[in-house]
């Protein structure tokens, strides 16, 4: 048997393209993984997929999604994913700590600015060669709101309170979380799953893992919510007392210690959702902060990608890294038409690539072509002795 490893990266939205993909080579029953590492959604996916009954996982991932994503007519005029609920009690309490912080009503009256305002609303008004949008717009924000008492205490207190994210994911008593089975992971017959959290408290990417034998901290409900808490977005979590966001900013398909930890791997399959093309000219705020967060997670599963191969060249690996072409055509709304979209799309590029890969032909390394990338690294005997 190949021992293979498989890469879910992080996508948001996108995850319909690893579904897709997971239900092609869940046909071929000869392609199996015994590691899986994965970033933010797909750690999401891993789990909901591997904690179900053998045969069950596809179907319980689909319904999982299902539950997070919109219907098209709902979303048109309320785009926002069912499980991006602000923790509205968390903020109440907030705003009311922050009003009664006898701190937060120092430098409300700044007398220089005042005089410094003043100044400049009675040039711009008596000067017309001021009179212009870039002018007028300055003034605004210099002149009038970061000058007056009121507007720099209702701005303080958005931006300056202890609310740290637009949303909360994790919660105790969870609905969402309480549909995961997380003692099921541990069970003997499921491959070592990882996911990974970037440590606030102590500037580090951690991993997360189903396995007591690799000595990382286990998969649980607050370390999966931890994982794909982006900032700002989402609030962070905290774990045995150290604060968490997002791994997925630093390394968003995560080969993290993937070599370290299994040496004898063969291949590395590659899901990587996201890709720079899929970007569009924003028509609105909702795609100008869809395109902030996913440009740079493209940017960067790419690059994660191919300085994984660069490694494996450089150490002299016999891993072979099996890449599956990224659709260009979806786009980054979590309706119900995406997701069916994306899971065809995963699927038809898995074919394709599982296709190639029985023929043992080279594939080309454009991504989102329909061929998918089957890149076979030089062979020796020597073994990885580094981290990935």
């Amino acid at each position: 048997m190949v021992k293979r490893a498989i890469a879910l990266a992080g996508g948001g939205p996108a995850v319909g393209l690893s579904i897709g993909a997971l239900k092609r080579l869940d046909e071929e029953p000869d392609i199996t993984f015994d590691v899986v590492s994965t970033a933010c959604i797909g750690a999401w996916l891993a789990v909901t997929y591997h904690q179900a009954p053998k045969g069950e996982g596809l179907a319980t991932a689909e319904h999982f999604f299902r539950e997070v994503f919109q219907p098209e007519d709902v979303y048109s005029r309320f785009p926002i994913a069912s499980v991006f609920a602000p923790n509205l009690p968390k903020m109440m309490q907030n705003t009311v700590a922050f009003a009664l912080d006898p701190r937060n009503y120092r430098n409300l009256i700044v007398p220089h600015k005042i005089l410094e305002a003043t100044e400049e609303l009675l040039r711009f008004v008596t000067d017309p060669r001021q009179w212009t949008v870039p002018n007028f717009n300055a003034t605004m924000l210099n002149s009038v709101l970061a000058a007056n008492p009121v507007s720099r205490y209702f701005t303080s207190m958005i931006y300056l309170s202890q609310t740290k994210g637009l949303s909360q994911v994790f919660y105790p008593d969870s609905p969402v979380l309480a549909q995961i089975d997380f003692a099921a992971l541990s069970d003997p017959d499921k491959p070592y799953i990882y996911h990974n959290a970037y440590n606030l408290t102590r500037q580090r990417l951690e991993l997360f893992c189903n396995k007591p034998d690799k000595g990382y901290p286990p998969i649980t409900a607050r370390s999966l919510c931890a994982c794909s808490a982006l900032p700002y977005i989402e609030d962070t979590v905290e774990i045995d007392g150290d604060t968490y966001c997002e791994g997925a900013t630093v390394d968003t398909v995560n080969f993290e210690h993937l070599l370290a930890n299994h040496p004898d791997l063969e291949e590395v399959w590659v899901s990587r959702i996201l890709d720079r093309k899929q970007i569009r000219k924003p028509e609105n705020l909702y795609d100008a902060l869809n395109n902030l967060v996913m440009l740079f997670a493209a940017t960067t599963s790419e690059d994660d990608v191919k300085l994984f191969k660069f490694h494996l060249q450089r150490i002299g690996s016999s891993v072979k890294v099996v890449e599956i072409p990224v659709a260009h055509h979806i786009d980054y709304d979590w309706t119900y038409g995406n997701l069916d979209r994306s899971i065809a799309d995963g699927y038809a590029a898995t074919a394709a690539t599982i296709a190639k890969y029985r023929a043992g032909e080279p594939a080309s390394d454009a991504p989102g072509d329909a061929g998918g990338t089957v890149t076979p690294i030089r062979r020796n005997r020597r073994k990885p002795q580094h981290a990935a």
